[in-house]
């Protein structure tokens, strides 16, 4: 049987209020709504491609990072490039975010949304290529 067409439109982050988040990260990232209601907000890729929605959990309970055993584990993060890490992360604070205690490499930031989803900036090494990336924890 042959594989029906499908193609992935966007991650969708939980929060205890959807709408928050979403202007947290339309904020960090300066991308824009393409559907804004009350407990749902889905904003667009500049460009296409996967975009990021949000959607409002009355019991979301934020990840531990990082997690040991028993802790609420993080179900996935983002992966942000930037080209200059302390101003990036300078941005992400003023935007609302958090500067994680743990920092497992010296070329990515790991920050905490209001949420509490850990996201990564991270840099390309000096060549332009992508930072083999290693274990986060």
């Amino acid at each position: 049987m042959a594989r029906p067409a499908m193609a992935l439109t966007a991650t969708v982050l939980g929060a205890p209020d959807a709408n928050a988040l979403a202007d947290f990260y339309r904020e960090l990232l300066g991308w824009e709504a393409r559907a804004d209601e009350p407990g749902w907000v889905a904003l667009a890729a500049p460009g296409g491609g996967a975009g990021l929605s949000f959607q409002t959990e009355e019991v979301h309970v934020p990840p531990v990072w990082p997690a040991r055993s028993g802790d609420q584990q993080m179900m996935m993060h983002l992966d942000i490039e930037v080209d200059d890490l302390e101003a990036a992360g300078a941005h992400a604070v003023r935007c609302g975010a958090t500067l994680a205690e743990y920092q497992p490499q010296h070329d990515v930031r790991v920050y905490l949304d209001p949420a509490g989803h850990p996201f990564c900036l991270w840099i390309p090494d000096l060549t332009g290529r992508r930072v083999t990336r290693t274990r986060t924890r």
